[in-house]
């Protein structure tokens, strides 16, 4: 009897038997029949769609102009009872203009290991892009984001998406504005698992606190 691996191995030559030596992947055209967007929404609609699938995540929703980015960040970091943030370098200084004079704001250094980072209570970041259909917020180490791992390690991120620049309706329309080649981090809501009983546990392998700002993105909040 021939082996699993072979059965498969005959299956793929089978497949590929009418296709030339020579042929690339490249070389052939692959339609593709799938929806880019479900539904003709507004993007005042889109914007809801996104809260609401953030919420159903079980991240915590924020919308604020952004004149009160500064002061919502104040306050965030004050409930979460947070007494250190780490900061992407690029993150437009006004954000934490109004946060805490004692409030240590941790660099994101190349040399930190995952215990330093651990110890650390908030991280900030901006966002490359978020979806609204599946409610997921893409990270890919932009100035304002920083490193994967300073996203991954902390226990409270907030992540501040610019609306409505940022927001898209599908994942294809997300991944047009992707560059394939950087790391990206694609989060729908807080980290949790569940074991074979379907105990909820949070917290596992990331954030055990989401918090997503939506702030009007047609002026910077910075100062």
């Amino acid at each position: 009897m021939s082996s699993g691996r072979e059965r498969v191995l005959a299956r793929v030559r089978r497949a590929l038997a009418d296709v030339p030596r020579d042929e690339r992947p490249q070389d052939v055209r692959v339609e593709r029949g799938y929806l880019r967007v479900h539904g003709d929404r507004t993007t005042a609609r889109t914007v809801d769609l996104l809260a609401e699938n953030l919420a159903d995540y079980r991240a915590l929703v924020h919308r604020v102009d952004a004149a009160e980015l500064p002061q919502l960040l104040k306050r965030l970091l004050a409930a979460h009872g947070s007494r250190s943030v780490l900061v992407p370098p690029g993150l437009p200084p006004g954000w934490l203009a109004a946060a805490d004079p004692v409030l240590a704001l941790v660099p994101d250094r190349e040399a930190d290991t995952a215990y330093a980072l651990d110890v650390v209570d908030s991280v900030v970041t901006g966002c490359a892009v978020a979806i609204a259909e599946t409610g997921t917020i893409v990270l890919d180490g932009g100035p304002d984001q920083g490193r994967r791992r300073i996203t991954l390690v902390p226990d409270h991120h907030l992540c501040v998406v610019r609306v409505p620049d940022q927001v898209v309706g599908s994942v294809p329309q997300a991944l047009e504005r992707l560059a394939p080649g950087r790391p990206q981090t694609w989060i729908s809501g807080p980290s949790a698992t569940s074991d074979i009983e379907l105990n909820r546990v949070e917290g596992v392998h990331g954030p055990r606190t989401l918090e997503v700002i939506l702030v009007d993105g047609r002026t910077e909040g910075q100062g």
